[in-house]
């Protein structure tokens, strides 16, 4: 079947928090722009019941009415979203390409947001149960609405233990599933010792889940299963909180970019991977704090970085680059130095009236400076036959010393 082509300045692949946020900040800078998301709009924040910790919403917000939202806004700007699975991606070089079952998408930018899926245990049942009905992954998003409640919690890692802490301050007890001997945990002995101390919790040794039970609506009871003795016992309960592990959704992009261990995209703080032009935001990126708060800020910041990378590559290839002569005054506009010698700059030019002056200001972006491969400013580049001739730098800077550039 051959496929149909489309092209995009931007395609952003998940449509989670980071995705349309990512999206919101193109579009708004009239980029064209395409969200893809293989499920549901929203991502894992949609399964939310309660989110009481985002800014701007005091009276707090379902996960599904918050990301309505923020689709809501993103198509307010122009950007499109389509429903449907990517199968692979071509992200080298400067046509980048996205291709689902039925198209090819063609780009100049892609931002992954692809987000990830909690680690399960793989019982009987657990699928039923998943997210609003029984099954949260989130203590901070669902703390709350578990006030005076008893709650289990899965695992004995540091994230398990101190989110489990966390739901002593709400829940009336909290009861941990550990696969260990007892007294064995997985977290820092520090969390160890608070948690054994906290008579809100109570640790049952040597289990594991052997089944989730309930009604149609709701979960009622944990089966577990004794590693040790086999005796499987069901443990009433209002939530259970499963914290064995987060799977991020990056296989596509295996070998592809650069990932940890665990299969975390590795960014910079502008979100860029090691590949121009391919960014990443949101849970599918190595990062401290997994919220919808930190994906809204991850998604700004790939947006913006997104909108300038287009910028400065069409004024690189159009006004940098080509055949004519010309100097490229590379400054920041912060500093009163690189000011001051925007003048010297301007008259060298008037002198000079066969070859032209373009000036670019680092100061919110490099990316010219990275292209040239210049690493500090004020610099003076000589392009000729569309290749850099050299440069010159700092107090070297001068009528004199830039004769000499171009006399090359």
């Amino acid at each position: 079947m051959e496929k149909k082509i489309e092209h995009y300045d931007v395609v952003i692949i998940g449509g989670g928090a980071a995705g349309m946020t990512a999206g919101i900040y193109c579009g708004r800078a009239r980029l064209k722009t395409l969200v893809i998301e293989k499920a549901l709009v929203g991502g894992l924040a949609t399964y939310t019941n309660e989110i009481e910790n985002y800014p701007g919403f005091p009276e707090g917000s379902t996960g599904l009415g918050l990301m309505e939202l923020f689709q809501k806004q993103a198509k307010k700007f122009g950007v499109q979203f389509k429903l449907t699975d990517v199968r692979s991606v071509k992200l080298e070089g400067e046509d980048k390409v996205v291709e689902t079952f039925r198209n090819e998408y063609h780009c100049k930018v892609v931002i992954i947001a692809s987000g990830g899926k909690p680690r399960l245990t793989g019982a009987t049942n657990e699928d039923k149960y998943l997210y609003d009905k029984g099954i949260s992954f989130c203590a901070t998003c669902d703390a709350a609405a578990n006030t005076g409640k008893t709650v289990m919690v899965i695992g004995s890692g540091d994230a398990a233990i101190e989110e489990g802490m966390f739901l002593t301050k709400f829940a009336d007890k909290v009861i941990v599933s550990v696969l260990h001997d007892e007294g064995i945990m997985d977290c820092n002995e520090i969390a160890k010792a608070e948690a054994l101390q906290n008579e809100k919790m109570e640790f049952l040794w040597n289990t594991t889940v052997a089944e989730f039970k309930g009604d149609e609506e709701h979960l009622r009871a944990v089966a577990l299963k004794n590693s040790k003795t086999g005796a499987i016992v069901d443990v009433p309960v209002d939530t259970c909180f499963i914290f064995i592990g987060y799977l991020p959704n990056t296989e596509l992009f295996q070998g592809m970019i650069d990932m940890t261990r665990g299969g975390y995209v590795i960014t910079n703080e502008r979100m860029e991977t090691r590949i121009p032009g391919v960014f990443c935001a949101g849970d599918v990126r190595d990062k401290f704090l997994k919220q919808v708060a930190t994906a809204v800020g991850d998604g700004a910041i790939a947006g913006y970085a997104a909108e300038k990378y287009i910028a400065e590559s069409e004024m690189f290839e159009n006004q940098i680059m080509g055949e004519t002569p010309r100097i490229v005054y590379l400054y920041n506009a912060a500093s009163t130095n690189d000011r001051e010698l925007l003048g010297v700059m301007e008259q060298y030019e008037q002198c000079h009236c066969g070859l032209q002056l373009i000036k670019a200001d680092v100061y919110k972006s490099s990316g010219i400076a990275q292209r040239l491969n210049v690493e500090q400013t004020p610099c003076v580049a000589y392009i000729r036959d569309n290749q850099l001739v050299g440069c010159i730098t700092c107090e070297d800077i001068c009528s004199s010393s830039i004769d000499k550039l171009v006399c090359r």
